[in-house]
């Protein structure tokens, strides 16, 4: 009786997983995709508590409180501007669990194992173990407590297909013989080596990318605990995760114009510098104060507003939407250019804005903002850089040639506001700083924003 309460609380907790991805497709209905999210994991956790072969309650409990404890802090105190490397340390968790979990029962079954289940416990700790170094790996660059530019050296691709090669040939060894316990430590071995060596190659500009496909192998990880415990709703919830994840990823990298296939084999991201990019760095730029910036803004009727990670970092979304709401009590129709790729995640630049209250319809995709900038009056760039540079276009030689960008030059004027010339996450200068149109404003996004507001407001 038992047992079948449990099962019918599993589908409902994956039927509410569903409709969580469902919902959150659109920002409309997001937060109740959210809402549905968490309430199929409450569901979940229940009907883990009522299975029969559960009668020990303290170390779930204690595993609950530890959890929280941890948890919420989290949720509480970071700030959103950290929120990648937040979501970077969840995925290294979730992938621990998982593989914990598999070493455990690896151990407590023998020697009873069957080969299926021993093939499942050995993709799980694979997974597992390569998703748990990897997130660590993209959280401390995302950090910046390693170097974000790629880390590539001589025969890489053959020391990581060795690697790779070692852990599968593992399983198979197991798979023949699941006693063979020392094999086991190495597979384990060689997926947390994997993790490492998968992520030094990729620079920060991919860390998007990555943190999506770190996604999916964690939820790929949870499938296979989910067969191998039997649980329908790690199988439903692991799917899910994994297919998502792996779909944005391919999403993201049709984005940035990369090759989904070197993301595990190859320098993916690798940046390197040519004599035409240091060109760049010292070409003149023509800057200005803010009193000139809202000199330019003064009467324009459309202006397109790009936000990068420049403006998370400085904070700045909320004078960004006091600088929207300023242009618009005038007449001057406001739209916010996201690009897919902004920030460091997937739809880092549309969680700020929505948390400064920014209409939704305000904001546009790739395709409509370039051709509202086509006959923009002005477009601010803040904190953007290689999502705007126009060598994407220009130069086959660019490291980012071939990238979709926000055609921002096409605008009537531009305005930049960064604190310095110092390339974005390509490495790279960006060329659009140097053209007749745009004018530099800099120093910090939140100070400058908020003087072209007072500005505005004192020249009207």
């Amino acid at each position: 009786m038992r047992d079948t309460i449990a099962q019918y609380l599993y589908i409902v907790a994956g039927l509410a997983f569903v409709f969580a991805i469902k919902w959150m497709t659109a920002p409309t209905t997001a937060r109740r995709g959210v809402l549905a999210g968490e309430l199929g994991m409450v569901i979940a956790v229940v009907g883990t508590f009522v299975r029969p072969e559960v009668t020990q309650f303290t170390w779930i409990i204690v595993g609950l409180a530890v959890g929280a404890a941890i948890g919420v802090p989290l949720a509480a105190f970071v700030p959103m501007t950290a929120m990648p490397q937040r979501t970077a340390l969840s995925h290294a968790f979730g992938a621990m669990a998982a593989t914990l979990v598999g070493i455990a029962e690896y151990i407590l079954r023998q020697p009873h194992l069957d080969r299926f289940t021993m093939v499942v416990l050995g993709f799980e700790v694979l997974l597992g173990g390569l998703t748990i170094t990897g997130s660590l790996m993209a959280f401390a660059k995302l950090q910046e407590l390693i170097r974000g530019r790629p880390i590539v050296y001589r025969g890489q691709n053959i020391v990581n297909l060795s690697i790779l090669a070692i852990a599968l040939a593992g399983i198979v060894w197991l798979a023949i013989d699941p006693t063979a316990a020392i094999v086991f430590g190495v597979v384990v071995a060689a997926a947390v080596a994997f993790g490492v060596l998968l992520i030094i190659p990729i620079g920060g500009a991919d860390m998007p990318t990555v943190i999506a496909l770190l996604n999916s192998y964690a939820g790929l990880s949870a499938v296979a605990m989910g067969f191998a415990l039997d649980n329908k709703v790690l199988e439903i919830a692991g799917a899910l995760d994994g297919s998502s994840g792996f779909i944005l990823a391919v999403i993201m990298c049709r984005a940035m114009n990369r090759n989904f296939r070197n993301i595990l084999f190859g320098a993916f991201g690798q940046v390197t510098m040519t004599a035409h990019d240091a060109e760049v760095d010292d070409r003149p730029v023509r800057s200005g104060t803010s009193v000139d910036g809202a000199a330019i803004l003064d009467g324009a009727r459309l202006v397109v507003i790009i936000p990068g990670y420049g403006m998370a970092v400085a904070q700045a979304q909320h004078k960004v939407r006091e600088l929207s709401d300023s242009l618009e009590r005038s007449g001057t129709q406001v739209r916010f250019a996201i690009h897919p790729v902004a920030g460091r995640m997937p739809g880092h630049m549309n969680v700020l804005l929505a948390e400064a209250d920014v209409p939704y319809d305000h904001m546009v995709e790739l395709e409509e903002a370039n051709e509202l900038l086509s006959r923009a009056d002005v477009a601010i760039v803040i904190g953007a850089n290689d999502v705007t540079n126009p060598a994407a276009k220009n130069e086959p030689g660019s490291p980012v040639y071939g990238m979709p960008i926000l055609d921002v030059d096409r605008a009537g004027s531009v305005l930049v506001i960064k604190r310095s010339m110092a390339p974005g996450f390509a490495g790279i200068g960006n060329e659009l700083y140097h053209l007749a149109n745009t004018t530099m404003l800099f120093g910090d996004a939140k100070q400058v924003v908020g003087s072209l507001v007072s500005d505005l407001g004192q020249s009207r």
